[in-house]
Formats: C-alpha cells, sequence, structure tokens
C-alpha cells in the first residue's frame, strides 16, 4: 500500500484588488467563502480571478452576494460558466446584519480586497469602505512619495 502524499493547502491569493485601496478607505474586514460551480473553481486555480469591479449587495432576504467578480472560463472544461455572475457568500448571519447596518446607516459600500484559497477551499476577503475624494488620493500619493525618498536617503547613506 502506498504511503499518503502530504498536500499542502496553505493559503494562496488568486487575485487582489488593488485599486480599493486606491478608491476607498477601507474598514472592518470580514472572510468570507464563495458558492462556486466545479469550473470556476478550477479557472480560479489556473487563471486566478479579477476583483478591480467587485463588490458585494445584501438582498433583502439578507443573502450576501458578490457581483463583478471575473473568473475567466476554461477553453476545454466540458461544461463552462459564466464570466461574470453573482456568487453567494457564505457568511454568518450576524456579519451580515452588521454589515447592512453599516451601509444603511453610515452610507458605506462594501468591496471585495482578495480572493485566496484556504485549506483548499475558495475564500474571499471584504471590507468595509468609504469613498476616497480626490484630494486624499492625492494627499495618499505625496506621503507614499515621501516615505519612498525617505528610505532611498536612508539606504544611500548607509551604503557611503
Amino acid at each position: 500500500m502506498a504511503a499518503k502524499k502530504d498536500i499542502d493547502f496553505g493559503d494562496r491569493v488568486v487575485a487582489l484588488n488593488r485599486r480599493a485601496r486606491h478608491e476607498y478607505e477601507l474598514g472592518e474586514r470580514y472572510e468570507a467563502g464563495m458558492q462556486l460551480i466545479g469550473s470556476e473553481v478550477r479557472a480560479l486555480r489556473v487563471h486566478g480571478g479579477d476583483l478591480s469591479d467587485a463588490w458585494v449587495d445584501i438582498s433583502k432576504d439578507m443573502q450576501a452576494t458578490l457581483k463583478g467578480m471575473r473568473i475567466t472560463p476554461l477553453d476545454h472544461a466540458a461544461f463552462g460558466h459564466q464570466e461574470v455572475r453573482p456568487r453567494k457568500l457564505l457568511l454568518h448571519a450576524s456579519e451580515i446584519m452588521k454589515l447592512k447596518a453599516a451601509v444603511e446607516r453610515e452610507r458605506m459600500t462594501i468591496v471585495a480586497t482578495r480572493c485566496y484559497f484556504k485549506n483548499g477551499r475558495a475564500k474571499v476577503e471584504i471590507a468595509l469602505a468609504r469613498g476616497k475624494k480626490s484630494y486624499d488620493k492625492r494627499q495618499a500619493v505625496k506621503e507614499r512619495d515621501a516615505k519612498r525618498e525617505a528610505y532611498d536617503a536612508i539606504r544611500e547613506a548607509k551604503g557611503r
């Protein structure tokens, strides 16, 4: 009898939403499972996905749905899938209620920040977000450039 192989089911990020960090002030984050079909899981493992337009909608019957996520279908899949379709998120009822309250009361939105595999299961990290104004975005760019210049100056001084 052959020995069982140790399979590493560690976290593996398949998609990041870098634009969300620029467009929004990110607040509290949640981890949610996704209800996917087989070809979507395989496509995520092979190609990854695109979260740049992904956001979460909470319906009146307290169901959280991920909208705008793009998973490129495989060319050779027997049963394909739609590239962009609403996908149900698997969250606890208390988490959905917190998210819904924040969206309604504080005028926030819920964006997807990253998609990854955890113990072989596809997960998505969502965050409560508030939109930045254009001057906030410019200020963030200035701060990032200042930090980079300071770091370069320190590195150059150590090199001498």
